[in-house]
């Protein structure tokens, strides 16, 4: 489960990043609590477009972020948007310390750190295959999906202690710190130790190819078409929570961070249960989108506060291993002199259908309730699971002994026929 660790780079690594989600989360509760309650009356649509704005940059630069993660120096490009971000906290920190925090100017820190957040996505993602051995690369990405949630459970709950005692301003501020952690790891970690990794050449159409490169991977459209709607429709945790919390139950900012924290329980879980396989397979996150659907309608008809906290850890845990096998699958399977461009598709289509998820859920929640808003994350889940049921049963053998299938997208026949239980010999024969 913690293989990865013997590495004392991806160690080095591991505990910077951790330092740093920890007040990433933070800042997310803050931010989230200041837009809900100080800069609005509980208006989850200005929430909605909050998380859009940030998230959308992420959509609209995947040629560009792409093709930077594969054609530059991967540790020199995540110090600089660590601290671009650590500034752009900073700021935050300070406007509103000071009072002079306004909607528009949330609005306005939400597209500059999605912008920067757009560029580092692709970089940080990758980057773990050059800290870590070929065979080790999904076991770094499900322990790096780990720290994240890690400090998702200790994030919110700090945060939302803070928020009472000192206010939010701070807990941007602190963010800010955090960013020391992670930049003090790149800066340790030795670059002659790295795994060296192809990088894309200076050629016309690069910026591109990450897209004519899933067209022609079928397995992997069907893991982006299952990402976006779960990710679209299901993913909006802090509309959920933050709707739940204080229009169903009443709570205060730290009962919302606590519910934060108690859901990234599960989500930790979920990271480690998917650390512990030898190798992420598509079927295993077609199941998830099922438990994830199952999960969210019971979190709709809870009756009460423990009865919700209890179903956001399962919805955590299937949650978390649904994109944690996703991100695996991509990652592993993919051409190494393409893993930049096609990690800043998945990304995109991850984080860029938030833009269109986040307002709609934001709205459902304002006119029908929260408990609405979590059904169509039910149903997100459920359809996700019907589409990957039926291109499993269908399509999943055709796509493997198609003739050339297999040498097209340029995967490894006995690995490829592995993931959909196959026996070599077949996948040979095609």
């Amino acid at each position: 489960m913690f293989r990865s660790l013997a590495s004392i780079d991806y160690r080095i690594w591991f505990a910077g990043a951790l330092v740093s989600n920890v007040g990433t989360w933070m800042q997310r509760t803050a931010q989230d609590w200041i837009v809900l309650t100080a800069l609005t009356d509980h208006d989850a649509v200005a929430l909605g477009i909050t998380m859009a704005l940030q998230l959308g940059p992420g959509l609209l630069l995947v040629p560009v972020s792409g093709w930077i993660a594969d054609r530059f120096d991967r540790r020199h490009t995540l110090m600089a948007t660590q601290l671009a971000m650590a500034l752009l906290g900073l700021g935050l920190g300070l406007i509103v310390v000071t009072g002079h925090a306004q909607l528009w100017i949330v609005y306005l820190f939400a597209v500059l750190l999605g912008i920067a957040s757009a560029i580092d996505a692709p970089v940080r993602q990758t980057f773990v295959s050059e800290l870590v051995s070929g065979a080790n690369v999904s076991n770094a990405v499900a322990l790096n999906s780990a720290s994240f949630n890690a400090a998702r459970t200790i994030g919110p709950a700090i945060a939302g202690v803070l928020v009472v005692l000192v206010g939010a301003g701070w807990v941007f501020l602190i963010n800010a710190v955090t960013f020391a952690g992670v930049l003090a790891s790149l800066k340790f970690i030795k670059p002659s130790r790295l795994m060296a990794t192809p990088k894309a050449s200076r050629a016309k159409g690069q910026l591109l190819e990450g897209f004519r490169y899933v067209r022609r991977r079928p397995d992997l459209l069907l893991v982006f078409v299952i990402v976006f709607i779960v990710g679209t429709f299901g993913f909006n945790y802090a509309i959920f929570t933050s709707t739940m919390a204080t229009v169903e139950f009443g709570l205060d900012s730290a009962g919302f961070g606590l519910l934060t924290s108690i859901m990234a329980v599960g989500s930790v879980a979920g990271a480690l249960v998917s650390a512990s396989r030898d190798r992420p397979r598509i079927r295993l996150v077609v199941l998830a989108c099922a438990s994830f659907g199952v999960f969210a309608l019971a979190a709709a008809l809870s009756p009460g506060y423990w009865f919700f906290a209890a179903a956001l850890v399962l919805i955590g845990f299937s949650g978390q291993i649904l994109m944690t096998t996703a991100n695996g699958t991509v990652q592993t399977t993919t051409d190494p002199r393409m893993r930049g461009r096609v990690m800043a598709l998945y990304m995109a289509v991850f984080m860029g259908g938030t833009p269109i998820g986040a307002p709609l859920l934001g709205a459902v929640a304002n006119t029908l309730g929260p408990r609405w808003a979590l059904g169509t994350a039910a149903l997100a889940g459920l359809v996700a699971f019907g589409i990957g049921a039926v291109w499993l049963v269908r399509y999943g053998r055709r796509q493997l002994t198609a003739t050339g299938s297999l040498a097209a997208v340029g995967l490894d026949r006995a690995a490829l026929a592995e993931e959909l239980e196959l026996d070599e010999v077949e996948a040979r024969t095609a």
